[in-house]
């Protein structure tokens, strides 16, 4: 079996299937692009072999693991078929026993194995090793309900480079936003999708993203894209507030009405109690256009001290009228 470094590991992986063999629970906490889970040791057998390898030794460790692998091989070797391909990608936690163990049977059965040198913990390592280079980016700033997603997705369509966090994340950056969201990765996961993103691009062009929070609903951001994304250029997109309500209305149009009154509650406090309790009673009555506009208010209020803060990264402020992203996206263009 061959032994591949973490980027060599990546490559073959665009084209060939990924084993992830660790536990159900090491899987969902963070995972490399496109790996199916075919664990070794469930969850369970996994904490009384660990406990035996700390409180006996490696020896009854092993072998209380045959105990639980030995009926599984045919298994393995059945979901091995199942991919459809006789070369084979497999990786554990560090590289060790289960990846090699997994390999030889799976050798052993016809198959062409290699195995991801040091384990996921390797891949963890290069991925946030990748953020530590400098990294052309470009940031989009703006005043919530300013397009700046859709804008981000045009640039892309005009051959512009660009991550999306918020996409990535599942989550739309705001208590309004959650509202919509879809369940959350981890933050390590997040990570992990961070770094496949930027890994497809050219790091000698720029790459678009929008100005995030560290924390994004309930994950973070790299620490050092975070702080790389602060000091980079900026583009403030500053877009008229009477298009801004009208654009949250149409954003949050599906939104159910208590779902809305939990994003209003939760941000009651910093909006004050006379502004909640009139933004509630206007969701009472269906009035999402005045419910908007006291709502905005808060918003405005936050992003506009994050925005003073920055204006020595600001490259382009562009104030605009439009509602079309594309438009919006062209003229960013033609003057940065």
């Amino acid at each position: 079996m061959k032994q591949l470094d973490p980027q060599e590991f990546l490559s073959l992986g665009e084209k060939l299937p990924i084993i992830d063999v660790r536990s159900p629970v090491e899987y969902e906490q963070g995972r490399l692009p496109n790996a199916l889970n075919m664990p070794l040791l469930s969850d369970e057998e996994r904490v009384i072999v660990g406990t035996l390898y700390k409180q006996d030794s490696p020896q009854a460790a092993f072998k209380r693991g045959l105990d639980f692998i030995g009926p599984k091989m045919s298994g393995f070797i059945e979901f091995a078929e199942g991919l459809q391909s006789q070369e084979l990608l497999v990786h554990c936690w560090r590289g060790g026993n289960r990846s090699h163990s997994v390999a030889m049977l799976l050798e052993t059965n016809g198959f062409n194995v290699s195995i991801l040198n040091g384990g996921y913990k390797a891949y963890r390592r290069e991925a946030l090793e990748f953020f530590g280079q400098p990294l052309p980016l470009m940031v989009l700033t703006g005043y919530t309900g300013s397009l700046k997603t859709e804008v981000l997705y045009a640039l892309q369509e005009l051959g512009e480079q660009m991550v999306d966090f918020e996409g990535l994340a599942c989550h739309q950056g705001s208590a309004f936003g959650r509202q919509e969201s879809e369940e959350q990765p981890t933050s390590e996961q997040f990570q992990n999708l961070l770094f496949q993103e930027f890994r497809k691009l050219d790091l000698t062009r720029r790459i678009w993203v929008e100005d995030e929070s560290m924390r994004i609903g309930r994950v973070d951001l790299v620490a050092e894209l975070y702080h790389q994304k602060e000091q980079s250029p900026h583009v403030f997109l500053e877009v008229a507030r009477p298009v801004r309500v009208k654009n949250l209305v149409l954003n949050y149009r599906h939104v159910s009405l208590e779902r809305l009154v939990l994003a209003t509650k939760s941000i009651q406090k910093k909006l004050g109690k006379k502004e909640a309790r009139q933004a509630l009673e206007f969701i009472d009555h269906g009035d999402a256009h005045e419910a908007a506009e006291i709502i905005l208010k808060y918003y405005d209020k936050r992003y506009g001290k994050s925005i003073e803060g920055k204006r020595d990264h600001i490259r382009l402020h562009l104030e605009t009228q439009s509602s079309d992203p594309m438009h919006i996206a062209e003229e960013i263009l033609s003057k940065i």
